[in-house]
């Protein structure tokens, strides 16, 4: 029944939402996908992160964006200095160490640790069985992060496996989305 709310939830905010991502939480994104599999794209950010807020004000409003995100991915919005609580691969992820009164930076999440998340923002990928991909780190324009999502979500990376395949994949991309 938890997961029935959760999938009608995405797809009534999906509807209203044309032109927004359709963000929803890791266990949300997790609970969808065993209903109906689909990759995870988590934007890992903090709220003290200029970059972060960048991603939202140019890349995460970018219609070519919004619109494959929201047809390719559950598309989840990870604060990793937050309190919110993760249930992945049967165990469960917080952030105890978390002061609510502290200005600015704060405690990691040990679902970021988990993640081995350095940078902010960092992208991390999952598969449709919500198994850990990749990240990418850093500020991305809408077209620089074109290669990226659709490298995953098309199952690419797969085949990249060395230096010269990712250089002869970056070679060979054609890119689409408009700048």
């Amino acid at each position: 029944m938890k997961k029935l709310v959760y999938i009608l939830l995405f797809i009534s905010t999906a509807t209203l939402s044309a032109q927004q991502i359709n963000w929803i939480t890791m266990d949300q994104a997790l609970a969808a996908q065993k209903e109906t599999p689909k990759k995870i794209f988590m934007d890992v950010y903090t709220t003290w992160c200029g970059p972060c807020k960048m991603l939202d004000r140019n890349t995460f409003v970018d219609k070519d964006v919004v619109q494959f995100i929201n047809e390719n991915y559950y598309a989840v919005k990870f604060n990793a200095e937050g309190t919110e609580f993760i249930n992945y691969l049967g165990n469960t992820y917080t952030n105890p160490r978390h002061d609510p009164k502290r200005k600015g930076r704060n405690s990691q999440h040990e679902f970021a640790q988990g993640l081995k998340v350095r940078a902010y923002p960092s992208m991390v990928f999952f598969d449709e069985n919500g198994n850990y991909i990749q990240p990418i780190t850093g500020y991305h324009t809408p077209q620089r992060l074109e290669i990226y999502v659709k490298m995953v979500a098309n199952d690419d990376y797969k085949e990249i496996t060395t230096q010269e395949k990712w250089d002869q994949y970056q070679k060979d991309f054609k890119y689409s989305w408009s700048k």
